[in-house]
């Protein structure tokens, strides 16, 4: 991430990440510190697995935090107000159709660093979130995918 691109993030998206840079530092820096002198506690760390998967932990939560705390250092929080409803805007709630099993779904639009598929929450860079950003109701948006050509209508953009 350059080092002063801005991340315009939801509120909860924002929760979020500050609750897990919050959880990191308090909680799992002093568990992996903990697993660290548990496996020196057993001897020779030179072939100690222990050691070594504890100290690879630490390392992944040193650079999560510092990636956390970069994306916090340039956040933008969404005002209301940005959040569009004539067409797709990052915070739009947006309802899809696929136009050949007329399946029908919702996702929200957000940022990449808030983008949980699981969730529902598509990023603005990912393949459907570039197509439907800045497109209105009625719409209809053609997705490639790996599967081949997906068309999706846009059938309602909310808050």
């Amino acid at each position: 991430m350059a080092e002063d691109k801005e991340v315009l993030l939801t509120k909860e998206g924002l929760h979020k990440l500050e609750n897990e840079l919050e959880h990191l530092k308090s909680v799992k820096r002093e568990e992996v510190a903990e697993r660290i002198r548990q496996a020196i506690a057993f001897g020779d760390i030179s072939e100690n697995s222990e050691y070594e998967d504890a100290k690879n932990e630490q390392a992944f939560i040193e650079g999560r935090i510092i990636t956390l705390e970069k994306t916090l250092k340039n956040a933008r929080l969404m005002k209301d107000n940005e959040i569009r409803t004539d067409i797709v805007s990052l915070g739009s709630k947006v309802t899809l159709m696929d136009t050949k099993t007329s399946r029908e779904f919702n996702v929200v639009l957000v940022s990449s660093v808030e983008s949980k598929i699981r969730e529902g929450k598509i990023s603005d860079e990912s393949p459907v979130g570039k197509k439907i950003l800045g497109q209105a109701v009625n719409s209809i948006v053609e997705v490639d995918a790996p599967a081949g050509v997906i068309n999706y209508k846009i059938l309602r953009v909310e808050k």
